[in-house]
């Protein structure tokens, strides 16, 4: 079973996540959850990348929180089992970097 974070143990895994980013394309902490918005080109594309990232989160049986509308799909990752963030929150968040 995964462990939660530790406070100092989020903010360098958001540190590392956002390195590259712009800020405007930050991660955030919302509500004890990792979140971010994803804006897409257009509907397929967010539904593509949804798909895509829904083989990687049933591979590593955790599933996100996500809410599509057209192009932007709004996310949040948090350990249900731990009630907090673990580092299962963090690989899918990276995922879902590498194939944004």
């Amino acid at each position: 079973m995964p462990e939660k974070l530790t406070d100092s143990q989020i903010q360098a895994a958001l540190s590392e996540l956002n390195h590259t980013l712009p800020e405007s394309a930050h991660w955030q902490l919302t509500d004890g959850k990792l979140s971010k918005t994803y804006t897409f080109k257009s509907f397929i594309r967010a539904f593509g990348w949804m798909t895509q990232i829904a083989i990687w989160a049933e591979k590593m049986n955790h599933h996100p929180e996500w809410f599509n509308v057209y192009n932007k799909v709004e996310v949040n990752l948090v350990t249900h089992d731990v009630d907090g963030i673990s580092e299962l929150d963090i690989k899918l968040a990276n995922k879902m970097q590498l194939h944004s």
